[in-house]
């Protein structure tokens, strides 16, 4: 796919970003740099895309992470990206770090989590093709692959269940309701990222509700971009992952002309 399919908009904003002193570089997963699948596990990501990040985080001045909802341990195994590795990743919407940053876990956050669990495997199993995902300090709820009116159903029961537990923190995404024992989200992930790196602008590509949170928490000088359909806080759209790749290609050309030319 061509730069042309880059709005002149989105063009523009990605030149001025790429100049900035230093840049931080952050990505959903799925949806982004991997098409959405049936099976989570099947969630392999574009290689011209990761290895757009993986190229841009070895740059001069320049930091990239991936930031998602999955756990930490699988993120890595799917995405090919090692834990301590040049890239960030950030697991379970910013409680899981490969840098460290990981919110203290409680003797009554693990058992609150038990509880949620226990409730959930008795919720999917009234439900065929619903399936439950424990990480270490939440639990997701997959509904993709069940019958319209069981999905329903089952978020149903889980927003009125346990959803509405003292210390509970609920997000939801396509397909999916996740409860956390611990209040975060990915826009706190990236308002860390940005004071670790240091950086004086970030892009950040995004495709689902909770990534909205994300965008929520970029200023003026940074750049959003919403991959796919839906409404959006987003400044920039693109249609599709195969997009992506060709946006993370066009950012990299242009921080790369930016660092030699500085370092001349």
């Amino acid at each position: 796919m061509s730069n042309n399919s880059i709005s002149d908009a989105l063009r523009s904003a990605l030149t001025t970003a790429a100049a900035t002193r230093h840049l931080l570089v952050a990505s959903d997963y799925d949806g982004v740099l991997s098409p959405i699948v049936s099976q989570p596990e099947d969630a392999v990501p574009n290689p011209a895309s990761v290895a757009a990040i993986e190229s841009a985080a070895a740059l001069p001045n320049t930091s990239a992470a991936v930031v998602s909802g999955r756990a930490l341990a699988d993120l890595s195994l799917l995405s090919g990206l090692p834990v301590g590795g040049p890239v960030t990743l950030i697991g379970s919407h910013g409680t899981e770090s490969s840098t460290g940053f990981v919110t203290e876990v409680t003797d009554g956050d693990r058992a609150r989590l038990a509880r949620i669990i226990a409730e959930f495997d008795t919720l999917a199993a009234d439900y065929p093709g619903v399936r439950v995902e424990p990480k270490p300090i939440s639990v997701a709820l997959h509904v993709r692959n069940a019958a319209p009116a069981d999905a329903d159903a089952a978020l149903r029961r889980a927003r009125d269940g346990a959803a509405g537990w003292d210390g509970v923190e609920a997000t939801e995404g396509k397909a999916v309701i996740e409860l956390a024992v611990i209040k975060t989200s990915k826009g706190h992930a990236l308002d860390a990222l940005r004071v670790r790196s240091g950086a004086d602008a970030v892009i950040y590509l995004g495709d689902d509700v909770t990534d909205e949170k994300a965008f929520a928490h970029l200023g003026a000088g940074d750049v959003s971009i919403k991959v796919g359909d839906g409404p959006t806080i987003a400044r920039h759209r693109i249609p599709d992952t195969d997009t992506v790749a060709t946006v993370l290609q066009f950012l990299l050309t242009q921080r790369s002309h930016i660092v030699i030319a500085d370092n001349r």
